[in-house]
């Protein structure tokens, strides 16, 4: 609105200085004499500017006509292209001072120019591949997505353009939101030029969005093999890969090739927990334990995780406590001071109703590092041991205000998981879960929770005896059992 008011006050000025000007030549009363052969003219102002003006354009008509005269002169000497030429050279001129204007406007940002100018380069110029795409990069910036796709589909029929135009509709079905096409370009665009990693990690994304596992895992091929991707980073996003498309086959009641998908997960990454536990679950159901067992081992080498041993614990269901916490020590002896295995120790010597050796076992992980499991398997053991209800309340109350302790994570956006997945819910990046402490959430809360152990029950004093504090940690039963579950 500005600049119309802006360019409406300045004609209006030109034209008051316009006039203001021709009445000052009229009253100046001067004239102007012209001579020509024999013959003598006096003209007043205003008529020596119309013989000036007459004048150019009869100039500009001579030197277009001697022009086309020699342009004749060529034709009737041979040159059968001569009079083309002269009607399209200055059409060409016009074309390319247009196309220069439109990439001028679209380096300053000038969408809505860059498109007018580009239309009339389109319409002068013989050049689709040079005016198709500038449109529709001018329209793909404006977000007039629909002149894109018509403009992008123009740079199809050239092969030397092919490939470019089928970016743009990448990008611009993408905008509209339609997923399907542009994995369905993707794909096309990926055949074109195998090695393009921006084509590769677009369609990768895309396949992952729609949960095409096996085309992912396609791609994911393609990208290792052009040299884009790192053999150990392949392997570990192949795994998550084979995981899912597990995952899509059980779902589908394809069990046997579910379990072979799981297995050979397990098989590109052992020290992917979710693949170990999918993989052991696989091997059980094959009535290979002892295989089972092994890929749990391995696993828990490289890091303890409650979910292995929930998966551990179900390769032997029919067992007593005692016999489960035998079989546990082989694992429980490779990291004998993680927090994991110290709880996992306790909750199995709870399960076996050896409350004292239970106490030992977490030692002093409930001061040193509490979290909500800890403080539980303390409420546990404090009823076991036949302690006061006020007691087990007040374990349980300070629990409720404690860390949760290790969670999957994404390292991306920092969004907790309840359960392991390839995609984070929250931002949608791939293969970013993490097993570790959430950001802290601890402290004073609007409900004041902090306060029920005032309320409902009080903690014991701490013990005089240093010998309770002892280490190691286990969590048992035939199903994992978190601390949030053990009976108080």
């Amino acid at each position: 609105m500005f600049w119309t008011l802006l360019k409406l006050l300045v004609f209006v000025v030109v034209v008051i200085g316009l006039a203001y000007g021709a009445g000052a030549l009229m009253d100046s009363g001067q004239t102007v004499g012209l001579r020509i052969l024999d013959m003598e003219f006096t003209l007043g102002p205003i008529q020596a500017i119309i013989a000036f003006v007459v004048f150019l354009v009869a100039l500009w008509l001579v030197l277009k006509a001697i022009s086309l005269s020699l342009t004749l002169l060529r034709f009737m000497n041979g040159d059968e292209t001569a009079i083309r030429r002269f009607f399209v050279r200055n059409r060409e001129k016009k074309g390319l001072d247009a196309l220069l204007a439109s990439m001028l406007a679209q380096s300053s940002g000038d969408s809505k120019l860059a498109i007018a100018k580009a239309e009339k380069a389109h319409k002068l110029l013989n050049r689709p591949v040079m005016t198709n795409l500038l449109i529709a990069q001018a329209a793909e910036a404006k977000g007039n997505n629909a002149l894109a796709i018509t403009h992008y589909k123009g740079l199809l029929d050239d092969p030397r353009s092919r490939f470019v135009g089928v970016q743009g509709l990448i990008r611009a079905e993408l905008e509209l939101g339609e997923t399907q096409k542009a994995r369905a370009l993707a794909v096309k665009a990926l055949e074109m030029q195998p090695a393009h990693e921006a084509t590769q990690n677009t369609l990768l994304k895309l396949q992952t969005d729609s949960e095409d596992w096996s085309g992912a895992r396609k791609t994911l091929e393609t990208k290792k093999s052009s040299g884009h991707l790192p053999r150990d980073v392949y392997r570990r996003r192949d795994a998550v890969l084979a995981l899912q498309e597990s995952d899509a086959l059980a779902a589908k009641d394809n069990l046997p090739r579910a379990r072979e998908a799981a297995i050979e997960a397990n098989r590109l990454s052992p020290d992917l927990v979710p693949a170990a536990v999918a993989a052991a679950q696989a091997l059980v159901a094959q009535g290979k334990g002892s295989y089972a067992t092994k890929v749990i081992k391995t696993a828990w080498k490289a890091a303890p995780h409650p979910e292995l041993a929930s998966a551990f614990a179900a390769i032997e269901k029919d067992e007593t406590p005692r016999q489960r916490l035998g079989r546990f020590e082989k694992l429980l002896k490779m990291h004998p001071q993680a927090d994991e295995c110290r709880m996992l120790r306790a909750e199995l010597l709870i399960s076996a109703e050896d409350f004292p050796a239970a106490r030992r076992a977490l030692g002093d992980l409930f001061e040193t590092r509490p979290s909500m499991r800890a403080l539980t398997i303390m409420a546990a053991i404090e009823r076991g041991e036949g302690a006061d209800d006020a007691v087990v309340r007040g374990w349980l109350a300070r629990a409720l205000t404690a860390k949760r302790g290790p969670q999957w994570v994404c390292s991306a956006c920092q969004h907790v998981h309840a359960s392991w997945q390839a995609v984070c819910d929250h931002c949608g990046a791939f293969d970013t879960l993490e097993w570790r402490d959430a950001p802290d959430s601890a402290g004073p809360s609007a409900t004041q929770t902090e306060l029920l152990p005032l309320i409902v029950g009080s903690l014991p004093k701490p013990a005089e005896d240093a010998d309770i504090i002892d280490a190691a940690t286990p969590q048992g039963d035939a199903e994992p059992r978190h601390s949030a579950e053990k009976p108080a």
